[in-house]
């Protein structure tokens, strides 16, 4: 897992995981204002507001997203 700072170039969607730095948090991200520089998010079931600086976008680069996969199929695949 890598993290990256949030740019004013960067995409933030609502329904995105992000870490927020000062709690050390993994937490969802619920909306943007950018022109407020502001990030809302849910963290521990409370709705969060702080600023952008303060959150880093979450990477998953291939090779962990490939481990992370279950590579056998389930047992209603098998047939009859």
């Amino acid at each position: 897992m890598k993290f990256q700072a949030i740019k004013k170039t960067s995409c933030v969607s609502p329904g995105e995981y992000l870490l927020h730095t000062p709690s050390q948090q993994i937490v969802l991200c619920g909306g943007v204002k950018r022109e407020e520089g502001m990030i809302r998010v849910l963290a521990n079931g409370r709705m969060l507001e702080d600023k952008i600086e303060n959150f880093q976008k979450i990477f998953l680069p291939r090779g962990d997203l490939r481990k992370r996969k279950v590579r056998r199929p389930c047992s209603g695949c098998k047939g009859s």
